[in-house]
């Protein structure tokens, strides 16, 4: 049985997975006003819902590291996190399943590192997403749809879409699909030693590939996805062992 705890970071619909109560977490770099602690597959999870309890948190807003130092606090070890994006990647369809193995940071304005005073660290982040999630996620998909395995994300500030431009210059560059929320939660991660892999639902075409994007097509799609999600998690949790084998180290032995 999986011996520690493992956190879900989500848009909102996800707390219906579990029966849990509701906590508000304070940490130095800020409050997490919903914290749902609950069970699912016979683990413990600690779901955090990004955009808050009403999703009134733009993605530009969000308090990423008092997620993260949250749910270290809370003895987290392993966290994954669901992403609307959108396909760059023609092959690509919506309501497919993506699991990125790489990300580019187009962020602008958001505070990116626990690591802003001395000593002066730098994280290796060659593997950014944890193997072992990410391996569990892939094995969780299998018979319950299309999922693409190894593809690499972009991650813009928004809250606008991106332009026709943009799009292709993030295709030139070698993304498969682009969102607005991952970074900085995926750095922060590693800094806090905690493992983190992604769980993203492709909910539209990118900006030039179909003739418009709209907000109210992403939240159909992610209504019709959430469903394959659901199973996708329950099916991970079950997976999750103990032991490790990845290489998902703190920077330095200090708390974030």
């Amino acid at each position: 049985m999986f011996l520690g705890h493992l956190g879900l970071i989500g848009g909102s619909g996800l707390e219906e997975l579990f029966a849990g109560k509701s906590l508000n977490i304070e940490t130095k770099y800020g409050k997490i006003s919903t914290v749902i602690i609950g069970e699912i597959s016979g683990q413990e999870v600690a779901f955090v819902p990004r955009h808050g309890s009403k999703h009134e948190i733009p993605p530009h807003r969000v308090n990423y590291r008092a997620i993260i130092a949250g749910l270290r606090d809370l003895a987290v070890d392993r966290i994954i996190a669901t992403n609307a994006v959108g396909a760059i990647n023609e092959s690509y369809h919506p309501g497919d399943i993506v699991i990125p193995i790489d990300v580019l940071d187009f962020t602008k304005g958001r505070v990116g590192t626990f690591f802003d005073s001395e000593p002066v660290t730098h994280i290796d982040v060659t593997e950014p997403y944890c193997s072992d999630l990410r391996d569990c996620l892939i094995q969780s998909t299998e018979g319950h749809c299309r999922v693409w395995k190894e593809s690499i994300m972009a991650c813009t500030e928004g809250p606008r879409f991106e332009t026709p431009a943009e799009i292709r210059m993030l295709r030139q560059l070698g993304s498969d699909v682009v969102g607005m929320t991952g970074v900085p939660e995926v750095f922060l991660a590693r800094e806090a030693g905690l493992c983190y892999a992604s769980l993203s639902f492709v909910s539209n075409m990118a900006a030039g590939i179909q003739r418009q994007v709209t907000q109210d097509e992403v939240l159909k799609i992610a209504e019709r996805t959430k469903p394959i999600i659901s199973t996708i998690l329950l099916n991970a949790a079950e997976r999750i062992r103990a032991s490790k084998s990845c290489r998902c180290n703190p920077a330095r032995d200090s708390e974030v």
